[in-house]
């Protein structure tokens, strides 16, 4: 098989910094990727919290104290890298203190543009001084969206700009809106007349709509959500310029890490299990009940949220639905997530009305959200959009059958469960309102109440195989079908 080299730029990767399924799903693609003898190389930002990690970064000697002008600013960056764990492979980082060394990865700052700008100009100057030349540039969100207008503009007549660019959507909402006034800082001169004149005159430039406009390939993270976002009212705005791309959209479902998720060799839990012995199930629900000082029976079903508490999620469903049901039936229920003030709020409230029945958990705690996982019964996902989500297909591999609203992602990961002929791993609602909920959770309560029909439910769950190694051939594919 011919040799494929290719570079990948995301504004996080696990294990480094994370505040999301981005980190996830670039980190996995790079290990599998480079498992498979491809030649990749990922490049990410400095933040100050990688910096004070406990990771041990050297300086790249190529790439050193470079000046790069943007707008009426030069700024400085040098090359750093750090192993990735478990891996032969190395991670590079763009250290420029200026840019990145703020409390978060994020913000909200005047010169936020800049920030991502610098990555991307600063991966392709390292690329070059490296001499790794890509074939194919893997862009991920609106953080690296303009690395495709670059290369046809900037790079012109340099051998990088012979690579194919990627542009993958993790979520469509954040597109990366910067002000007219920034479009100087693109130092596009004659091109200039190639950004979106039309969001010019409204006094804006698009980062997401110029990427998806350049790239030669646009991709998104499940089927569904490709199909949504160029066809409804999910595509936030940006429907006519993905329904223009000559390439159309790709949708290729997230995979899932389990060697971080899977009950026969977690860590974080007491006691392992798997689908030939579920008393460790049980077991770790005894653990997780004593925990949140419950005083519930432990024989009835516990339901489970790990989220951000945002609009997208869908919890504002919850609001009726969830109180009149703890007060008509027997179970419990715990949430772990931080976000909007009306959703903890409402998480907070339950604990109140409902002692010994219900406990949440501001914040994230990976230990914790990994023995939610392995001691619930049911989870709950009734997002109002998820371009793929990966709890759900964790919860599968736990045998915690999840409830889900169809879409996105989790239509295409979750099969609706079938009493009469035994098929299916979870529970899903068609219709996003509080009666489509409403008939999801009292299903899948009255599915508990037949030990026999759970038991069949819960190992038709964990049978299912959401890994990268089956996921990762699909980019693999595309790859190498560009650099040929």
């Amino acid at each position: 098989m011919s040799e494929l080299r290719l570079c990948m730029l995301s504004s996080e990767i696990v294990p480094f910094a994370k505040t999301g399924g981005l980190a996830d799903v670039v980190g996995a693609l790079f290990v599998e990727l480079a498992e498979r003898g491809i030649e990749v190389s990922a490049f990410m930002p400095l933040y100050a919290s990688v910096r004070a990690g406990r990771f041990d970064l050297e300086p790249v000697a190529a790439v050193q104290g470079v000046a790069i002008p943007i707008g009426d600013a030069v700024y400085e960056f040098s090359l750093q890298s750090a192993r990735y764990p478990g891996s032969e492979r190395h991670v590079y980082f763009i250290d420029c203190p200026t840019l990145f060394d703020r409390p978060g990865l994020y913000t909200t700052d005047a010169d936020e543009h800049r920030r991502f700008l610098l990555f991307t100009l600063a991966a392709v100057e390292s690329c070059e001084r490296l001499a790794l030349r890509p074939q194919v540039i893997h862009c991920n969100d609106w953080h690296t969206a303009f690395l495709p207008l670059l290369l046809k503009t900037r790079y012109v007549g340099r051998a990088i700009a012979a690579a194919r660019t990627v542009l993958t959507i993790h979520n469509i909402a954040y597109q990366g809106i910067m002000p007219g006034s920034a479009a100087p800082d693109l130092q596009l001169g004659a091109n200039f007349t190639l950004l979106d004149q039309g969001d010019l005159r409204a006094g804006v430039i698009n980062s997401l709509k110029t990427g998806i406009k350049f790239a030669d390939v646009v991709t998104t993270v499940s089927p569904t959500y490709a199909r949504e976002i160029c066809d409804s009212p999910l595509g936030m705005g940006m429907q006519t310029v993905l329904r223009a791309h000559k390439g159309g959209v790709v949708g290729i479902l997230n995979g899932v890490d389990y060697r971080e998720w899977d009950p026969r060799h977690d860590p974080h839990l007491k006691v392992h299990f798997g689908p030939a012995d579920l008393s460790g199930k049980q077991a770790n629900k005894r653990s997780l009940l004593e925990e949140g000082a419950f005083t519930m029976n432990p024989a009835a079903p516990l339901l489970a949220v790990v989220s951000r508490l945002t609009e997208q999620k869908g919890f504002d469903l919850l609001f009726d639905v969830l109180p009149d049901l703890l007060r008509r039936r027997e179970f419990g229920f715990i949430a772990l997530g931080s976000g909007e003030r009306r959703y903890v709020e409402f998480f907070e409230s339950l604990v109140a009305q409902f002692p010994g029945r219900a406990w949440f958990k501001s914040g994230y705690d990976e230990t914790l959200a990994h023995r939610i996982e392995a001691g619930s019964d049911v989870f709950l996902m009734p997002s109002r959009y998820e371009p793929c989500g990966l709890n759900q297909m964790y919860s599968l591999r736990y045998g915690t059958i999840p409830v889900v609203h169809r879409t996105g992602g989790l239509a295409d990961s979750v099969r609706h469960f079938d009493p009469a002929t035994g098929q299916g791993t979870g529970c899903v609602f068609n219709d996003f309102d509080v009666m489509g909920l409403s008939w999801a959770l009292s299903t899948v309560l009255d599915w508990y109440g037949d030990p026999a029909l759970w038991q069949r439910l819960m190992q038709n769950a964990m049978a299912e195989d959401f890994s990268w190694s089956h996921q990762v051939g699909h980019y693999e594919a595309l790859f190498r079908r560009l650099s040929a």
